[in-house]
């Protein structure tokens, strides 16, 4: 395999040229190379090639103890998973690691060269340029650095990668160096040790004090000291604690420990991974110390490295702009950061800090919309010229050219940053501050690094939010476009999608109006996140609503669901909460499959989980009963339906899950539904898609009246259903100049029913704020179908023409096995 080499004698030459940024870089080395331990002086060194040679990736490799295999000894960046960096590599193998070693000449390969090589082919992306340099210390070795920089490493970069390789001539550690262990292989009381395959730790005693314990409590379980930290720093810790989330080399993060009174305090955690025999992580070994004992500045190469791990987790454009805020701002000392994203040359806001509207200049409140404003660019050509040129711009205190909605934003300084990221410009950073700000080199440099680790790192997570708005957008083409209008009720209905992977979910609600003020409030979750549990949740979706509007009662629309859902042949199941709702009467009938009963609000503000039998889940048992509870609903009573991803949580039971959401649900103030299900959704934790119905029952206002008939099968039927009509009518004070029409569609309507179909026939009538609907209910479930053409000579066909003519409205519904053909009639002037 054929590499492009560099000319040792033409880096020789640019080193021996000392341009600035090589002098700063030596100066640099000089300092890590003081570091008081070996594994902090080689890490330091490493470090200088993110701030002075613009990677982002920088290891040492270095043969172990089987000189045919080239091992990695210490690393620094975002973690090398992101390229695909393995930790060892074979010695006489065709990678660049090897071939650098073998010759003892550098190695440079830009994207195209490192895409058409074999070794692109156990990498995520080869989106980047490749430089492996060899080191001449004890024993040999080579230093690689990656960059994501469009122009890959310049000379001033090749230059710098130089001067680090010669500095690293300081032997390879040991493995056993940095375990923190004195002579005797006693650990030091600041130190700590944990075997990652069995989590077992050795703590030293000032750790052991600082979490409240003393030695001979500890019973050596890494889970002992992460049950006294505070919870919300648990996934940090656990990204150290854990052996597939950190790469080789050291990480330092901050942490709090829970005291027996007052505040939490403060830890800092300093830790490395020690490779095995066969290159892998098998040991972590660090120290722990109480932060606020330590001194709050830090150099610029470790706020460089603090900001890489940070993005390196970062998943949405969100945690990337928070990230580069909580990297920079304090540090720096800033008054004030914007990020934004580089949208069809236009800048979308992503985070301000701080957020509030008057600390930013007149013309961004102006541009205020939503939560954060579009950025003036119209009004910054300044800003636009630096992302045209694609380089770091600042402005000291006092610059008169620079135009006031820019210059507002750092009267004292003010720092624009590009952020660059695969050729393009991915967003733009601005700093400024309020009072004079003095730029030194080393933090220009900083700023430099920060940004295209940034730019980077935005567009992974624009990418990320993209896929997931799709799948969001998928998801919601699933649900109910818009919630009916109720008669005496409101309904409101929220779906979060998970943010765990781009998987749709299951989870779904409906609202189905039903006749006679009958509503259905249905929801549900499919087993699973997949494009079949999202397939199958729109089926049973479709189901529910096609045996409800049928006019079935509630245990035969969820018995005739399951039996659907065992009949189709598939491994996964489904559970349901379907309450069928009576707006006259306040009253419900409830039926449960395998799912999460209700929770009532009562207008008293008292709150409880509604005693519900429950069935198995759908598409378990083909032969399953499902029986249905009644509740009693009084005016102003809310009813709350919600799927297990808003009340379940690792650790605890699903009944305190309960009890906290019927506790939100009691302090909530239930005039505004919309904004009780934001409050209820603002603390869901989003490992799981969750759906949340929420119907608050009002009360009719008006009350229909109602009378029925049952129709027998006599030669004098139609001449008693009218009877019945005009004096149920005349009851009702309905004007008889209204009545006769009435009678001559209740005489087409049963005459049609006793001709044309068997068995019962029954008239229903109802009055409600001056509107007469009249329907006849027969057991056949033939719509009547109305002719396109009628001949003079016809003695037939002509009803169904007439009552068309005749009413407001009309039309046929199915009804348990059945029809019911039905007609509105304005009356009283209504």
């Amino acid at each position: 395999m054929s590499h492009k080499r560099c000319n040792g004698d033409v880096v020789s030459q640019g080193a021996a040229e000392r341009g600035p940024r090589t002098l700063r870089a030596e100066g640099a080395l000089k300092a890590a190379a003081a570091g008081p331990q070996p594994e902090q002086r080689l890490r330091g060194i490493l470090e200088q090639a993110l701030v002075f040679a613009g990677a982002s990736f920088a290891a040492l490799y270095s043969p172990g103890d089987d000189p045919e295999l080239l091992c990695l000894v210490e690393s620094a960046g975002v973690p090398r998973t992101l390229y695909g960096v393995r930790d060892s590599y074979p010695a006489s193998g065709g990678s660049p690691v090897a071939d650098a070693h073998r010759a003892g000449e550098a190695v440079w390969m830009g994207p195209e060269e490192f895409a058409g090589s074999a070794e692109s082919r156990h990498v995520p992306s080869s989106g980047f340029s490749l430089a492996v340099l060899p080191v001449r210390g004890d024993g040999g070795g080579c230093l690689l650095a990656l960059t994501e920089r469009p122009d890959g490493f310049d000379a001033d970069d090749r230059a710098c990668l130089e001067v680090i390789a010669e500095a690293m001539t300081c032997p390879v550690p040991a493995e056993t160096a940095g375990t923190g262990q004195v002579d005797g292989g006693a650990l030091q009381p600041d130190a700590f040790t944990l075997a990652m395959d069995t989590g077992r730790a050795e703590v030293g005693d000032d750790i052991l004090r600082l979490f409240g314990l003393a030695p001979g409590e500890f019973d050596g379980k890494v889970e002992t000291l992460l049950g006294l930290t505070v919870p919300e720093d648990l996934p940090s810790l656990m990204s150290v604690t854990e052996s597939d989330h950190m790469t080789i080399g050291e990480r330092e993060l901050e942490f709090r420990v829970l005291q027996p009174t007052g505040p939490p305090k403060w830890l800092r955690l300093s830790g490395r991974l020690l490779p095995g025999g066969d290159g892998r992580p098998t040991l972590l070994v660090g120290t722990v110390a109480d932060a606020s004992t330590l001194r709050p500045d830090v150099t610029d190469v470790a706020r460089v490295q603090r900001l890489a791990a940070a993005l390196a987790t970062a998943g949405t454009v969100r945690d990337v702009s928070q990230a580069v805020v909580a990297a920079l701002r304090r540090p720096l000392r800033a008054d004030r950061i914007a990020l934004a994203e580089l949208e069809n040359d236009r800048l979308v806001v992503t985070v301000l800090d701080p957020p509030d509207p008057e600390s930013w200049p007149e013309l961004w409140r102006l541009e205020w919309r939503t939560e954060w404003p579009d950025a003036p660019v119209r009004a910054m050509p300044t800003l636009a010229a630096a992302l045209r040129e694609g380089r770091a711009r600042i402005w000291p205190a006092g610059t008169d050219d620079v135009e006031p909605a820019l210059a507002d934003v750092g009267p004292g300084g003010l720092a624009v940053l590009p952020l660059p990221a695969g050729g393009r410009m991915a967003g733009a950073c601005l700093i400024g501050w309020d009072t004079p700000h003095d730029f030194g080199p080393d933090e220009r440099a900083l700023l430099t690094a920060s940004a295209g680790l940034a730019g980077q790192a935005l567009m992974r997570a624009h990418a990320f939010d993209a896929e997931h708005e799709l799948v969001g957008m998928l998801q919601r083409q699933l649900l109910p476009r818009r919630l009916p209008k109720l008669p005496g009720a409101v309904a409101v209905a929220r779906y979060l999608p998970s943010t765990a992977g781009l998987e749709l979910g299951g989870d779904w609600y409906d609202v189905i109006p039903l006749p006679d003020h009958h509503v259905a409030l249905v929801i549900g979750d499919v087993q699973g996140h997949s494009a079949g549990a999202a397939t199958l949740m729109g089926q049973m979706r479709t189901a529910l609503r096609a045996y409800a509007v049928e006019g079935h009662p509630p245990d035969v629309v969820v018995s005739h669901a399951n039996r659907l859902l065992t009949g189709m042949g598939t491994d996964l199941f489904a559970t349901c909460v379907y309450v069928d709702l009576d707006m006259e009467e306040g009253s419900a009938w409830c039926v449960r499959a395998g799912h999460l009963p209700p929770v009532l609000r009562h207008p008293d503000g008292s709150t409880e989980t509604a005693e519900v039998e429950g069935g198995p889940p759908l598409g378990v048992v083909t032969q399953a009963d499902f029986p249905m509870s009644p509740l009693r609903l009084r005016p102003g009573t809310l009813i709350a339906l919600t799927t297990d991803g808003l009340v379940e949580s690792p650790g605890a039971d699903i009944d305190e899950g309960m009890d906290r959401f019927a506790h939100a649900l009691a302090v909530s103030d239930p005039t505004h539904l919309g904004l009780v299900a934001d409050a209820l959704l603002g603390n869901a934790r989003r490992n799981d898609d969750v759906a949340l119905l929420l119907v608050r029952y009002d009360g009719m206002a008006l009350r229909p009246l109602r009378e029925s008939w049952s129709v027998w099968r006599l030669p004098e039927a139609v001449r008693h259903a009218r009877r019945f009509t005009r004096r149920t009518l005349r009851s009702w004070d309905v004007p008889d100049d209204d009545i006769d029409g009435v009678l001559l569609i209740v005489s087409e309507l049963v005459t049609n029913a006793l001709v044309h179909t068997d068995g019962k026939v029954r008239l229903d009538l109802t009055l409600i704020s001056g509107r007469l609907r009249v329907a006849v209910a027969d057991a056949s479930p033939r719509t009547p179908v109305k002719p396109t053409s009628i001949g003079w000579e016809a003695t037939g066909g002509r009803g169904i023409l007439l009552v068309e003519a005749m009413s407001a409205t009309w039309g046929t519904l199915p009804v348990s096995g059945g029809k019911q053909v039905w007609s509105e009639i304005p009356v009283g002037g209504g």
